[in-house]
């Protein structure tokens, strides 16, 4: 059992290594921050030294964005992620067996914590069958049905990861509306696809879309419109351009802005996309199966036309999930027809592949999870749910008490700081003012946390919060002693 043990980095005698902070860099430190920072330094890497060497070796051969994530010349020498040997419920161990109380939670999707035995039992027997690659899945059905009843949608088809889901969404509200412009909204991530790395910038005194990162071509997002997320005026926005949209794609609760949660505006874009006979999807990678059963849609009581989902049902293994009213997903295959009869497929489909699409191993891990869900009912959601109202309270309590200026606000079981304006950008390399060393002070201490927000589990028990709370006052004190 992992046992809060505080760490001691008040300013000693400084330590005798090779220069740590980058001299130019040092610059903008006062001499007790600048010690402060080489103590944390040098304990920190002795830590987790194999992790470091880990990178070091691997850097070479291994092209990998997150190991930038967060670059900054003063914490170079701590430039590197936590490498995992194992992980059993909210807890993860390194190769250097460090133990950590995991918030990260796979990024969103450990529901049920790591390694959750109903998924683990489901792949066992799915290995001893064999992982088919080729035929039908033989779960896939049942996928599919369960998607439909949590969700109120009528048809699935499913996709290996989100980035593919949301592809396919936009792809499938073009080819039944005929038009191509879609509208996505400041502050939402719908993956890595092209054609939604784009942001808007003043050119010449006037918005335009560009990309928000070199390799991808101006015109996979000249058909792209971004508005601001919530604000009024993006829906007089979406009035005007009506006629050229196939789409609106939009994060119902955007997971850097957990306290942007615009309910009233979700309404009224679900009424003028549907007037205008616009394809409003929603993307629940993060909301969909947490927030509720039903997803943001049930929770809001917005019924969109497409919806992506991911992450949870996955049970860990990957997966990506197209779900929508017939009228869209009959553009994968032609629509249903039947046996014994003149019927045939009735829609031109557009094209839809993926050669690990329903892979059995995914399909019965969501089997599972799905079938997790669908017994423990809203039960489950609304007990993690109040359980991440009172720690983020806590948190709050703690923060006010200290007079420093970090709240947090949570949307069900993600939590996160208050943000009033959408991040700007999310490619996780652009240079920062100030490193992130309250990030890596809880690592220190044994908590893994990521981007200063995180998700609650299942597996999360109240010694695991209070071990997190006792964590995170220690690093605010230190922090506050050193001059930062």
């Amino acid at each position: 059992m992992l046992a809060y043990q505080p760490v001691n980095l008040m300013p000693t005698t400084s330590p005798s290594s090779t220069q740590m902070i980058p001299s130019a860099a040092a610059e903008s430190l006062t001499a007790p921050q600048r010690q402060h920072l080489e103590n944390l330094i040098t304990s920190y890497t002795q830590q987790t030294r194999q992790s470091k060497a880990w990178a070091k070796t691997y850097r070479p051969v291994l092209a990998d964005q997150r190991a930038i994530s967060g670059f900054h010349l003063l914490t170079k020498e701590m430039a590197y992620p936590i490498v995992a040997e194992r992980s059993q419920g909210s807890r993860i161990w390194d190769i250097d067996g460090n133990e950590y109380v995991d918030v990260t939670m796979g990024l969103g999707v450990n529901l049920f914590g790591h390694n959750p035995p109903f998924v683990q039992a489901a792949l066992v027997k799915q290995l001893e069958l064999g992982f088919q690659i080729g035929p039908q899945a033989e779960l896939a059905g049942e996928v599919a049905t369960a998607i439909c009843q949590l969700t109120g949608m009528e048809r699935v088809a499913f996709s290996n990861t989100g980035t593919e889901a949301v592809m396919t969404a936009i792809r499938l509200a073009r080819a039944a509306t005929g038009r191509t412009k879609i509208v996505i909204f400041s502050g939402s991530y719908h993956g890595h696809f092209d054609g939604t790395l784009a942001k808007q910038q003043i050119l010449h005194g006037q918005p335009q879309t560009v990309a928000i990162a070199p390799g991808t071509p101006a015109g996979m997002v000249e058909d792209v419109l971004v508005l601001d997320y919530g604000n009024p005026q993006s829906l007089e926005q979406i009035k005007a351009h009506a006629s050229d949209l196939a789409a609106v794609l939009v994060v119902p609760v955007q997971t850097f802005r957990p306290n942007l949660q615009p309910a009233d505006f979700l309404r009224d874009l679900r009424q003028i996309t549907r007037d205008k006979d616009i394809a409003l999807i929603f993307d629940e990678m993060i909301t969909g199966f947490r927030i509720h059963p039903g997803g943001a849609q049930a929770w809001f009581g917005v019924q969109a036309d497409i919806a992506t989902y991911g992450k949870i049902i996955g049970g860990g293994l990957p997966i990506g999930a197209i779900a929508g009213k017939a009228d869209y997903l009959d553009k994968i295959d032609g629509g249903p027809w039947h046996y014994g009869d003149a019927s045939h497929p009735m829609v031109q489909p557009t094209f839809f592949a993926g050669t690990f699409c329903k892979h059995p191993l995914a399909m019965a891990a969501a089997h599972a999870v799905l079938q997790h869900l669908i017994t423990e009912g809203v039960t489950l959601q609304n007990r993690l749910n109040q359980q991440t109202a009172q720690f983020v309270q806590q948190l709050n309590t703690h923060f006010e008490s200290e007079n420093l200026p970090i709240q947090l606000a949570h949307f069900g079981s993600l939590f996160g700081p208050v943000a009033n304006e959408a991040p700007r950008s999310f490619s996780g390399t652009t240079m920062i003012d100030q490193p992130d060393l309250f990030y890596y002070h809880l690592l220190h201490r044994g908590v893994l946390l990521r981007g200063g927000g995180g998700f609650l589990s299942t597996a999360h028990t109240d010694a695991d919060l209070q071990y997190i709370l006792a964590a995170v006052q220690q690093s605010t004190t230190v922090l506050r002693l050193a001059g930062f």
